[in-house]
């Protein structure tokens, strides 16, 4: 397994809560999120493209939130974390190699 290269999980704080709420506080219990999933899930894994996320913003199974990237209803995180793992990338191995493993820009 390879380390994210978009969060350091020993900080021990949900990635969307801390980034997009203004919410650093320490959570529990987070879940690790591969940002590109399905058929892309083992490139996420292998070039650490993952965020670790409290249940709220992972699959919403403890409020219920409508605000979780596993939710049909909400595309919205979902989007801007393929983004901001986008520009990662990109900042280490460049647009094109991007475009030949994830053949999709979503900037």
């Amino acid at each position: 397994m390879s380390r994210s290269i978009m969060q350091d999980k020993s900080k021990h704080r949900c990635y969307i809560c801390d980034i997009f709420c203004g919410d650093g506080s320490v959570k529990p219990y987070l879940e690790e999120h591969h940002v590109f999933g399905g058929p892309r899930r083992k490139k996420s894994e292998h070039y650490g493209l993952k965020v670790y996320l409290c249940r709220k913003h992972h699959t919403g199974d403890i409020t219920g939130s409508r605000e979780a990237v596993h939710r049909p209803d909400c595309n919205d995180y979902g989007l801007r974390l393929k983004r901001l793992a986008q520009i990662e990338f990109e900042s280490r191995y460049g647009h094109d190699k991007f475009m030949a493993e994830f053949g999709k820009n979503y900037l």
